[in-house]
């Protein structure tokens, strides 16, 4: 993903993107099976860890989390009124652990060989129709458009500070709803132009 694989040097950069991409798998099946908060918390300690065996820093590890505070408060508050915020708390660590690590596994590791090894997973699945082909181009165009949609947004937001209406939800998602959908259509034209079925 552009802008998003840090070149380190580090035994996580150099682990291939298959065993990371299995780590995430049952790192996502274990966290929500743990009903503790204090486990939780550890685990989240040891996903920090990781980014410092990788050598990303505080800066790209908060870089990750920044963006997601707002739906971890609104989890925190929405959990803690209704169910108690014990588990709340519970909610956001087991999001925060798992945006940690799947922004570890893109931040070490080539867009380029997550597809490839995501293509070679999709192999089997060939005997039942699935075209692995036209799975790897999905993963890789959703990939690649998220940092593309959260310029989006950056961009409309600094157009709405610059007339003075910075606080309008409405005046934000309508814009970057209309040029989120205008890019798809110019990517699905472009597929087609390329006769990709």
């Amino acid at each position: 993903m552009i802008g998003l694989y840090v070149q380190r040097e580090s035994a996580l950069h150099h682990l291939s993107a298959g065993w990371k991409l299995i780590v995430l798998l049952l790192a996502g099946i274990l966290v929500f099976t743990i009903t503790d908060w204090r486990m939780l918390l550890a685990l989240l300690a040891g996903v920090l860890a990781l980014y410092g065996l990788a050598r990303l820093g505080a800066q790209a590890t908060w870089a990750q989390v920044r963006p997601s505070l707002w739906l971890l408060l609104f989890f925190l508050v929405f959990q803690g009124l209704l169910t108690g915020w014990e588990a709340g708390v519970i909610t956001v660590l087991r999001f925060g652990v798992m945006i940690l690590l799947g922004s570890l596994v893109t931040l070490t590791t080539r867009t380029s060989e997550l597809l490839a090894t995501l293509e070679r997973a999709t192999l089997p699945l060939a005997r039942v129709g699935v075209n692995p082909a036209k799975v790897s181009l999905a993963i890789s165009l959703t990939l690649r458009f998220i940092p593309v949609v959260v310029q989006t947004v950056r961009d409309v937001q600094d157009a709405q500070r610059a007339r003075g209406i910075e606080k309008n939800a409405v005046a934000l998602a309508v814009p970057v709803i209309i040029r989120t959908l205008k890019m798809a259509d110019d990517v699905a034209d472009a597929i087609d132009a390329r006769s990709f079925d």
